[in-house]
C-alpha cells in the first residue's frame, strides 16, 4: 500500500524534503507497459519507479496532504527519471472520486470525447487499500462500506474503464492488489482480497487472447506503515517474515510482463499459500484465531 509515508520517504530518498503526514491512502495507474529491468529499487513502494524513462504516469490521490506529497513525488520523477506524471485528487470510497479515475482511464478508447491530448493508460495499477482494524461488528457501518467501496468497488469500476479502453486499442495490463488474507477467512478486509483474487482471475480468463492481461499480486505482510495505520503491532514479526515494498513491487511487475494471473511474492508466503490452497478450510481457520482481524 502506498501511504503519505511511504511517499514522504520514498521522495527523501532522493533529497527532497516533505513533511511526513499519515492516514492517506493511494492509488497509482502508470503507463505504458515497458519495465526498467536496471533500476529495480530506486525508490522504495512505488510502481512507478519500477517504469522506464520514457513513460507517463497518473496518480490518483486522496486528500490535499496526499495531494502535496504526491505532487513532490511526481517534480522528482520528472527531475530524476525524466518521466511525466499527473497528478488525480480523487477519493476512491465516493462515486465522484472514481468517476474522476475512470474518465482518465477512458482516455484512448471508445468513451474518450474530450481528451486528445493525454496518452492512453496502458497498465493500471490497483493499489489502493487499508486495514480496517476492527472485528467487524466492533467497527462502524461507515467504515465498512468506505473500505468495501475503495477494495472492491473502486477496483471493479476502475478496471472496467481500462479494460474497455485497452480492448478497443489492443494492448495493456491490469494488475491488482490482493494479499495472503484472501485465503484466511479474517474478517472483511479478507473478504474483500478474496474478492479481488477471484474477479482477477475471472477477467483474466474472459481477457485471454486480446492482447491484454490481468494479474493478482498476493504479497504478505510488506514493511510499510499499513499495520501501524490499522492498530495491529508487527514488532515481534520476524525480519524474514516482513517483505520490502521493492520485492513486492518487482515480482509484481515481473508477472505482469510473462503474463501470470497470480504471483505471490517471497518464499515464505508462497509456501504459506501453497499450503492454504491444500489445507481444509477448519485448519486454516483455527490457524487464523489468534491473527488480529483487519
Amino acid at each position: 500500500m502506498l501511504d503519505a509515508v511511504t511517499v514522504a520517504d520514498s521522495v527523501s530518498r532522493l533529497g527532497v524534503t516533505v513533511p511526513r503526514e499519515a492516514g492517506t491512502s493511494f492509488h497509482v495507474t502508470v503507463r505504458p507497459l515497458k519495465v526498467d529491468a536496471r533500476n529495480a529499487s530506486t525508490v522504495a513502494a512505488c510502481p512507478a519507479w519500477r517504469v522506464s524513462e520514457e513513460v507517463d504516469s497518473s496518480i490518483p490521490v486522496h486528500d490535499e496532504t496526499a495531494r502535496t506529497l504526491t505532487c513532490a513525488l511526481a517534480d522528482t520523477l520528472a527531475n530524476v527519471a525524466g518521466v511525466r506524471a499527473e497528478v488525480i485528487a480523487a477519493d476512491l470510497s465516493t462515486d465522484e472520486g472514481c468517476a474522476r479515475v475512470a474518465a482518465r482511464l477512458d482516455v484512448g478508447g471508445p468513451a474518450d470525447r474530450d481528451k486528445p491530448d493525454l496518452a492512453p493508460v496502458d497498465l493500471l495499477v490497483n493499489n489502493a487499500g487499508f486495514g480496517l482494524g476492527s472485528d467487524f461488528l466492533d467497527n462502524s457501518l461507515e467504515n465498512e462500506i468506505n473500505g468495501l467501496n475503495v477494495m472492491v468497488r473502486a477496483v471493479m469500476t476502475l478496471a472496467h474503464h481500462a479494460g474497455i479502453s485497452m480492448r478497443s486499442r489492443g494492448r495493456g495490463a491490469i494488475l491488482n492488489v490482493g494479499s495472503v488474507a484472501s485465503r484466511t477467512g479474517a474478517g472483511t478486509y479478507s473478504a474483500h482480497k478474496a474478492w479481488v483474487v477471484a474477479f482477477t482471475e475471472g477477467l483474466a480468463a474472459e481477457l485471454k487472447g486480446s492482447g491484454i492481461t490481468a494479474t493478482v499480486v498476493c504479497p504478505g505482510p510488506v514493511d510499510t506503515p499499513f499495520f501501524e495505520r490499522a492498530g495491529v503491532d508487527m514488532r515481534a514479526t520476524p525480519s524474514w517474515l516482513m517483505a520490502s515494498p521493492e520485492q513486492v513491487v518487482t515480482e509484481a511487475l515481473d508477472a505482469v510482463r510473462a503474463g501470470r494471473v497470480q504471483v505471490t511474492p517471497t518464499i515464505p508466503y508462497k509456501v504459506a499459500m501453497g499450503a492454504m490452497k491444500l489445507a481444509p478450510r477448519w485448519v486454516t481457520a483455527r490457524a487464523m484465531r489468534s491473527v488480529p482481524h483487519m
